[in-house]
């Protein structure tokens, strides 16, 4: 069995040698460890210290593409030269190597697709309250849309079989955490949570500036996810939002101008107007959407047949 461990890189020349010499060198019931660098355009000497390093294959962006297309790159990479296992970690010495072994036993025994390492963000003493805060309540959200029980959401200590590797597609250009998420649950995955250990942080994180620009980052990540494999219910969601006041508005009309006529009661027929004629709009939007995630799903399908064809 061949475990390759990638590991998306943008200028991490003064903390790539910390990850790689924590990496395991031997893991019961794998045969082959190999590692993997994304280069994602990176400027500084991550390339060169890769291959003092003596790292396996190397991928090279000629500028900087973004985390997710990183990870996407490696996981196609990943599968090109054999893996049986993926294992994604961080370049900036986040996550503890020695734990990779607990990532890809439940695999190796056939108790799960894929296993997220979970950092038990509350005991990180770097994590501001705030932060952990948001993490718990980001994390409770994903759980609830994905129907995917992970206790550590935007971790991106992963491991994933062959088989659901062959099946996944990230979309988009932020962060592929919680879409990669959303889409597992989607496929019906088997995906679970292991605790982890983290190391001291070296940096700060270069995914975003700020937590509220990273709630909104997430926040349309998540919309645009979700709407991909359930449209319908979202839209329907929103519609009857609307839909809902507008009837009580033209309840009140009603009552007003059976009782004591309608006069002066117009601003509630109007309103009532707009917001059932835009829920109905909404309602309409959500089955075209919906019939594009389907066909989205038969083209995921299809993408998956090629590949697997292409072995």
């Amino acid at each position: 069995m061949k475990l390759i461990i990638q590991i998306p890189c943008y200028n991490e020349e003064d903390t790539l040698h910390l990850t790689y010499i924590d990496l395991p060198k031997k893991i019961d019931g794998i045969d082959i460890i190999e590692t993997l660098i994304i280069n994602d355009g990176s400027t500084d000497k991550t390339v060169e210290i890769a291959n003092s390093l003596g790292v396996n294959h190397i991928v090279n962006f000629k500028i900087n593409r973004g985390l997710a297309r990183a990870f996407e790159a490696g996981i196609n990479k990943s599968i090109e030269l054999g893996a049986d296992i993926i294992v994604n970690t961080d370049g900036d010495n986040q996550y503890s190597g020695k734990d990779i072994e607990k990532l890809v036993l439940p695999i190796i025994k056939g108790e799960a697709d894929v296993v997220i390492g979970d950092r038990q963000t509350h005991t990180i003493p770097h994590f501001s309250k705030t932060k952990k805060l948001f993490q718990k309540m980001g994390s409770f959200v994903v759980r609830k849309l994905s129907n995917v029980h992970v206790n550590d959401a935007v971790s991106g200590f992963r491991a994933f079989s062959r088989e659901t590797a062959l099946q996944m597609n990230i979309l988009t250009d932020f962060s592929y955490t919680i879409e990669n998420l959303i889409q597992l649950g989607n496929m019906k995955a088997k995906v679970i949570s292991v605790p982890i250990n983290t190391n001291k942080q070296f940096r700060k994180s270069r995914l975003f500036k700020n937590i509220p620009s990273f709630i909104s980052q997430q926040l349309i990540t998540i919309i645009r996810a979700y709407s991909n494999y359930k449209a319908l219910k979202l839209f329907t969601a929103i519609g009857v939002l609307l839909i809902v006041p507008g009837m009580a508005g033209f309840i009140r009309f009603l009552y007003f101008f059976l009782t004591v006529g309608g006069e002066g009661h117009v601003q509630s027929l109007i309103f009532s107007t707009v917001f059932i004629n835009t829920g109905f709009l909404i309602l309409f939007f959500g089955i075209i959407a919906d019939l594009i995630s389907t066909n989205r799903k038969l083209t995921e399908k299809l993408i998956n047949l090629i590949k697997q064809k292409n072995e």
